[in-house]
């Protein structure tokens, strides 16, 4: 939601639904994050995120996790053409005590992006090997110079380096004393190296200093080992359902 709006999305934030659409390229970012509504009214909301998507000529996705009603959500989201895109695991790390010291003996120099250089080299990396590559790093990149990179934003970016060149990246957002972790990359030929988990530890602690009681992350396969070895545990996990107007 907060990427969205910033990239120049529509959002939606009512008692029944929660969405944003139009900001991203991308059907992961236009999303439906909370549903909330009764069996009568819920394929109206599905069609009306659906003509939403159709007037932006856009895909999107409605992340479905346990909470969200009605408990037949995703049968209806396959009877209008949505496709299961698998399931991620939510997870939280509590932050009152320091992460286990899992990727601290590193090589990396990790510094936090705070200029237009900076980004640059985060996009780079995230371009090398993150979610669809170079177009959704591009347009990660211009949402977060959009909102800006000064202690006043409410996202922070680090950038780990290797003899001067960057090859890892993660971003934070802080929100109600919790941080959540976004945009973990390395570049893919100096993966298996630890520099995943140290640059994540460094996010951790990073939180954990300005007043974070807590940090979450979506995890992907990859990265889902290395997560529960810094302290995180598996809370539930979401669905994707991804819909695309070249499908209709």
């Amino acid at each position: 939601m907060e990427m969205g709006t910033a990239g120049g999305g529509e959002t939606r934030s009512d008692a029944e639904i929660g969405w944003t659409v139009g900001g991203s390229p991308l059907s992961y970012h236009n999303a439906v994050v909370r549903c909330d509504a009764d069996p009568e009214r819920a394929d109206r909301l599905i069609d009306e995120w659906l003509a939403e998507l159709r007037r932006c000529t856009l895909p999107g996705s409605w992340h479905v996790s346990p909470s969200m009603t009605p408990t037949d959500l995703t049968e209806r989201l396959v009877g209008r053409g949505f496709l299961d895109g698998g399931e991620e695991p939510a997870m939280l790390a509590d932050l009152s005590a320091p992460p286990p010291g899992v990727g601290e003996d590193h090589e990396l120099q990790i510094e936090r992006v705070r200029d237009d250089a900076g980004m640059d080299a985060s996009r780079d990396v995230l371009a090398s090997g993150f979610g669809e590559g170079p177009r959704e790093a591009e347009w990660v990149s211009s949402v977060f110079r959009s909102i800006g990179l000064g202690d006043d934003a409410a996202w922070r970016h680090y950038v780990g380096r290797l003899d001067g060149t960057a090859v890892s990246t993660v971003s934070v957002l802080v929100k109600s004393g919790v941080a959540g972790i976004y945009f973990v990359c390395t570049v893919p030929d100096v993966r298996r190296r630890g520099f995943g988990a140290a640059i994540t530890r460094h996010a951790m602690l990073e939180a954990r200093a300005i007043g974070c009681s807590a940090v979450v992350l979506g995890a992907s396969s990859m990265g889902y080992r290395v997560y529960t070895r810094l302290g995180f545990e598996e809370i539930f996990r979401y669905r994707l359902f991804e819909w695309s107007p070249d499908a209709t």
